[in-house]
């Protein structure tokens, strides 16, 4: 009999949780037992999951006990708060915040480009931003050929980036806005409906914000690479769930587009969508609830004889975050990873 293991999610209510026991429960993931933690607020509220009705827990100091796996998603301060007693607990916390992104020894993982550093784990694998895993996962192959000198990135990001709260608060403004009501802002600082606005994380002394610098910074990082030269533009817009991205690749030495297709073609993760003829390419709709980063629109940069075009669509709750994370824990499972070295975090 198969090894299975003890599962918890931490922030079990939020939408990444859902759609971590989504996954869970359709890619068969080896579970004895699941855990699902949250707010006190939350306790007691019942889920679904293989055919019963699971009860939220409090998380607490000791609601790691026995448990071999954490996939946390509960926000940066709640990992930093619980990833010593989950590191002392003996499990494996694979964590979707940024607390722990960029601490050298901690594994910054998307599986399809980086699946051996999993093993330097000493009790926490990050998971990487959104924005930096899609744009990966499609580039990535490409670099694997030719090595990527530049790297330019514009977003057009989701309200699923913000949380299941922040898509309700655009369909509530997409209703005001139609009846003639002035629409109102909670989770965004300005309206998302209808509008757009640069991304809202805290700018730095270059104007570049929190967000941008995560592509910049993560994308080294996973690729083993601090000379990539990359710079990123992150926008919101009024779409509720995917996120897309406008990028430019610049090479040493031109790479022909239709040799980009066909790598991209056969690329782990990626779906190839293009009609040239019907002029049809990934759209935020067509990615939403799909595994794959949808890669399209692969054409020679005209102003420069060395860079490509493209443009992709990837579910942001799914591929940039839930799916990521439960592809990690898998990675744990089937090379026998999951034992926590108990190395503890500082704060």
């Amino acid at each position: 009999m198969s090894k299975k293991y003890k599962v918890a999610i931490l922030g079990a209510t939020g939408a990444v949780g859902r759609e971590l026991m989504e996954l869970l429960e359709n890619r068969n993931f080896p579970i004895a037992s699941l855990k699902l933690l949250a707010s006190p607020r939350s306790a007691g509220q019942m889920l679904p999951f293989q055919g019963e009705e699971l009860a939220i827990e409090a998380v607490s100091d000791r609601a790691f006990d026995g448990v071999d796996i954490v996939l946390a998603s509960a926000g940066g301060s709640t990992s930093k708060a619980y990833a010593n007693q989950i590191v002392e607990a003996g499990a494996v916390m694979i964590d979707n915040s940024s607390a722990f992104r960029m601490i050298p020894d901690i594994p910054l993982v998307v599986p399809e480009v980086n699946p051996e550093a999993a093993a330097n784990h000493k009790g926490i694998i990050a998971n990487p931003n959104c924005t930096t895993i899609l744009m990966a996962v499609a580039v990535y192959p490409l670099h694997q050929v030719k090595k990527i000198k530049r790297i330019i990135a514009a977003t057009y990001q989701s309200a699923s980036g913000a949380g299941a709260k922040a898509m309700a608060e655009v369909q509530a403004q997409a209703s005001d806005i139609l009846a003639g009501k002035p629409p109102v802002t909670d989770i965004f600082p300005y309206p998302l409906a209808f509008n757009l606005f640069p991304h809202n994380t805290p700018l730095n002394d270059a104007g570049y914000c929190e967000e941008e610098m995560k592509m910049v910074n993560e994308t080294r990082k996973i690729f083993g690479s601090q000379d990539i030269k990359i710079t990123a533009t992150c926008v919101r817009v009024p779409v509720l769930r995917a996120h897309s991205e406008a990028i430019n690749l610049e090479f040493d030495t031109p790479f022909a587009a239709d040799e980009a297709r066909q790598i991209l073609s056969r690329a782990p993760g990626v779906k190839l969508v293009e009609n040239w003829q019907t002029n049809y390419f990934p759209m935020p709709i067509d990615a939403t609830g799909c595994d794959e980063v949808l890669v399209g629109r692969i054409r020679q940069d005209i102003s420069h004889p060395c860079s490509l075009e493209l443009w992709l669509c990837g579910d942001q709750i799914r591929k940039g975050a839930a799916l990521n994370a439960v592809q990690i824990a898998e990675l744990l499972v089937n090379n026998n990873l999951v034992t926590s070295t108990s190395a503890l975090v500082s704060s």
